[in-house]
């Protein structure tokens, strides 16, 4: 039995040839069919050159398991989670790696209502079925059916909900999509934004998707990949910048001089917009760094609720408690009415919409809550033994702390500074964020502490 190790903790990924390959895709389809049994599920892919062909031997496997199939095309991930609640169908699959290497590609997998499979919802038992490879022969009587489809027009309609175009004043934006899959999305945004007569203006920059990512793999979180959003932005002098991964479920916000915004305040911004239209609502948060949102919550009257990090376990609370916005810091963004699914589009649409109601720059809506909470933004280190190296910075602060967490790795709150270290659910990396209470050079330097702690 061939052990498939392109199954992680929340989806599939895996090097093109031996970890995923059309045989795979048509086992990974097959097995979704036998243990899900749905009747209609929806499929997409991003703009990755092996996406089609994985797809359409996905879409094989699932068709030979008696399901019928409906193909949405090149498309994001949130595609896919729009289309399988809008639709009302079984499930859905998109066919993306997102921020990964060239040579990776991989599924993001959902259920009935974009319910997220992932390890301990079903994932670990499509891998089990794949891996077995024994599966009743095919009934060609019962084979589904496959039917080119498309849903970008509600799928716009559904997006516009979210804002009030007249509050629209003339703004310059410009938006990144990276050669990924959100090019076709901006294109039809922005005809949608010129039919109804709103004054924004467009910079384009790698709008044509183009597999062989002539610019880079689109992953604004490196900081090597923001040099072509910033001096657009600059050039242009445009009120702001965005800029997304591959398959634009994470969106990236850059202000009126260029300088990227970390998704940490951005989550805040949301919170707080979302609280004015809706008063006393719930409003979720990672752990990572949480003191800038939690404030902005409590103070306009909501309610902050922390959830694991991870969009599975964020989703699940959502549901759990009817939030009605979540936010991480890693620029996932998440809403109760897209069936509390992630979303890309949505943030940048309501941040433009609130620099118009407020009339303020970006810069100038961040700037207070940065000075407040100044923050290392998340630091990754490869280490030999992450166990060992997180216990050692553990023992050496448990003491001095005021609270301790282990909702997500380990949180310590201190009087005026708070750090959370977590290993990473996707990679063999600890992820380290320090903030602290309005002290910029207090947050540098227990960050060097705690950096010593884990090199040593």
């Amino acid at each position: 039995m061939q052990k498939l190790t392109c199954f992680k903790a929340y989806d599939i990924r895996g090097r093109l040839g031996e970890e995923l390959n059309e045989d795979i895709a048509w086992r990974i389809g097959r097995a979704y069919g036998e243990y899900l049994k749905p009747k209609t599920i929806v499929l997409g892919g991003d703009v990755r050159l092996t996406s089609e062909a994985l797809k359409l031997a996905l879409a094989r496997g699932l068709q030979d398991a008696g399901v019928d199939v409906l193909d949405i095309g090149l498309s994001g991930t949130e595609e896919i989670y729009f289309a399988t609640w809008h639709l009302k169908v079984d499930g859905g699959i998109e066919v993306t790696a997102s921020h990964n290497p060239m040579d990776y590609n991989g599924m993001k997998l959902v259920r009935e209502g974009a319910r997220p499979i992932s390890g301990d919802t079903g994932l670990r038992d499509v891998q089990r079925l794949a891996e077995a490879n024994d599966f009743p022969p095919v009934d060609e009587a019962k084979r589904g059916s496959y039917k080119q489809i498309s849903v970008v027009e509600a799928y716009i309609d559904h997006l516009f909900s979210y804002i009030n175009v007249k509050n629209i004043k003339p703004l310059k934006l410009v938006i990144n999509s990276g050669n990924g899959a959100a090019g076709p999305v901006i294109d039809a945004i922005e005809a949608r934004f010129t039919a109804l007569n709103v004054p924004l203006t467009f910079v384009k920059v790698h709008n044509t998707p183009d597999g062989n990512f002539p610019n880079g793999i689109p992953n604004p979180l490196l900081p090597e990949c923001r040099d072509d959003t910033r001096n657009a932005v600059t050039e242009h002098g445009a009120d702001m910048g965005i800029a997304f991964d591959g398959d634009f479920d994470r969106c990236f916000l850059f202000d009126e001089k260029g300088q990227f915004i970390e998704g940490y305040y951005i989550v805040g911004l949301l919170a707080a917009a979302f609280l004015e239209k809706q008063p006393g609502a719930k409003i979720i948060h990672d752990p990572r760094l949480s003191w800038n949102t939690v404030d902005i919550v409590e103070r306009a009257g909501g309610t902050p609720v922390m959830s694991k990090t991870g969009h599975a376990f964020i989703k699940e609370r959502m549901r759990q408690e009817d939030a009605i916005y979540g936010g991480e810091m890693s620029a996932h963004h998440y809403f109760r009415d897209f069936a509390y699914c992630d979303s890309g589009m949505i943030p940048w649409l309501l941040v433009t919409e609130l620099l118009c109601l407020k009339g303020k720059t970006l810069g100038e809506l961040v700037h207070d809550r940065m000075a407040a909470w100044p923050a290392s933004g998340e630091i990754n280190s490869k280490l030999a033994d992450p166990k060992v190296a997180i216990e050692r910075v553990h023992q050496h602060f448990a003491p001095h702390a005021t609270d301790i967490d282990h909702t997500d790795g380990v949180s310590m709150a201190f009087g005026d500074w708070r750090f959370n270290l977590r290993s990473s659910n996707t990679e063999p990396v600890v992820r380290l964020n320090v903030e602290s209470r309005s002290n910029e050079q207090l947050m540098q330097s227990r960050t060097q502490e705690i950096m010593a702690l884990l090199n040593q």
